[in-house]
């Protein structure tokens, strides 16, 4: 009797489960053909701003059409486009002082590539990956020959790959508990641009924003151990452990991190990023199609479509995390600030300030503009930067800055 009664509950509990298959070849599957496409010479690592960009991002909207997502970018001849352009200036020279960055740097033009999946439902998840890559190397490259093509097929072919893969099992399995946006950012590898100007200049609206999911570096799985980034940023990541099978889950609180998550969280969205780990080939030419995990980039993929089938169309928690940064290891001393690195005018504009840190203790507030520090003229990011240089543990100094247009000066001590 008891096994008649038990019968239909297992076999409903069944039906209910994601049912994943991985292709018996991965190699060769959609995911592979992604990374392939994104990862080859002719892209000529798709620096943001390049034809080599253009040409990812024309491949990715044509998945994007293929699986029947909305386009949910910029109005273009009265309708919607898939692509969200963005302009920010690069400096001609990332090592030197520069007085004036509109006019001394490069004017760089990035496209998100942005596709939705309308549920019509209460919450949105955001899931994201930038396509962009370092092209033929210069700075951001750790190879010490001439210039070659840096694929960049784990960084970050893997993650767009991982993306556009839940995409095609979201609408193949008609998911309804939410709406999905699927963000391409490009300027990540420049210091996190597209992510930055989407969240400031959102196409949808940010407070229906559940969480997002950041893939940034996925295709090296050895060991099965996988590193989660952003996991303190709401109570409900919880989930992360309730349906992981066979991980080695390597957890940090942060919600700040070297990825395009960083942008989301500090809009108060919680925000996680699944990373594989470091390896030698990062940022040099050998980052190649050969070396990737297939099995693994599948292996991750199911385990996220997993997590949201758990959280469903539940709205999870926002916390604010401690900061786990490593600003302090670059200079002796850190103001504990995220910069804005898409601000154009004069000085360094701040996009977040990192509580018990020394802005926070001294009364300056995100939004605004750091001009001076001590007797040091702050004209843009890489002054900052030098000034932080000059600076001992311990010493006071005054900083300036602009507040609704208005200078404020506040006693700083750095930590």
């Amino acid at each position: 009797m008891r096994i008649l009664i038990f019968l239909p509950i297992i076999a409903m509990l069944l039906a209910c489960a994601p049912k994943l298959k991985i292709p018996q070849n991965p190699k060769q599957g959609p995911l592979a053909e992604a990374i392939h496409y994104l990862a080859d010479d002719k892209l000529k690592g798709r620096e943001t701003g390049t034809q080599g960009e253009k040409l990812a991002a024309d491949y990715i909207i044509a998945q994007y059409k293929k699986m029947g997502l909305k386009p949910l970018g910029d109005m273009k001849n009265g309708a919607q486009s898939y692509l969200q352009v963005f302009e920010a200036v690069e400096s001609t020279d990332p090592h030197g002082h520069q007085s004036d960055m509109p006019s001394d740097g490069t004017l760089v033009r990035g496209r998100n590539v942005i596709g939705y999946i309308d549920n019509n439902a209460s919450n949105t998840v955001v899931l994201g990956a930038h396509y962009d890559h370092l092209g033929m190397g210069g700075f951001g490259s750790l190879y010490e020959g001439n210039n070659e093509i840096h694929n960049g097929a784990d960084d970050n072919a893997s993650g767009v790959a991982v993306m556009l893969y839940l995409a095609q099992l979201l609408q193949e399995k008609n998911v309804k508990h939410s709406n999905f946006i699927f963000i391409a950012f490009s300027g990540e590898e420049k210091g996190l641009w597209g992510s930055n100007y989407f969240v400031k200049h959102p196409t949808a609206d940010l407070e229906q924003m559940n969480y997002m999911i950041n893939f940034d570096m996925v295709g090296r799985l050895k060991d099965n151990r996988l590193a989660i980034n952003g996991t303190g940023t709401s109570p409900e990541w919880t989930v992360l452990d309730k349906v992981n099978k066979g991980f080695e889950l390597i957890k940090s609180e942060s919600g700040i991190g070297p990825s395009d998550h960083t942008s989301f969280y500090l809009e108060g969205i919680p925000s996680i990023h699944l990373f594989t780990g470091q390896h030698e080939d990062y940022h040099k030419p050998s980052d190649d199609v050969d070396k990737v995990n297939y099995h693994g980039c599948y292996q991750i993929a199911h385990y996220v479509y997993r997590i949201m089938d758990d959280i469903k169309g539940n709205k999870i928690g926002f916390n604010t995390t401690k900061d786990e940064s490593t600003e302090q290891l670059r200079f002796k001393v850190t103001l504990g600030v995220i910069p804005d690195y898409l601000f154009q005018g004069k000085g360094m504009r701040i996009d977040g300030v990192r509580n018990g840190k020394t802005a926070s203790e001294a009364g300056i507030l995100k939004g605004d503009v750091v001009i001076k520090m001590g007797d040091l003229d702050i004209v843009d990011m890489q002054s900052y930067m030098q000034a932080l240089g000059q600076f001992e543990p311990g010493q006071t100094v005054l900083v300036t800055v602009l507040r609704d247009d208005k200078a404020v000066e506040k006693q700083v001590t750095f930590q």
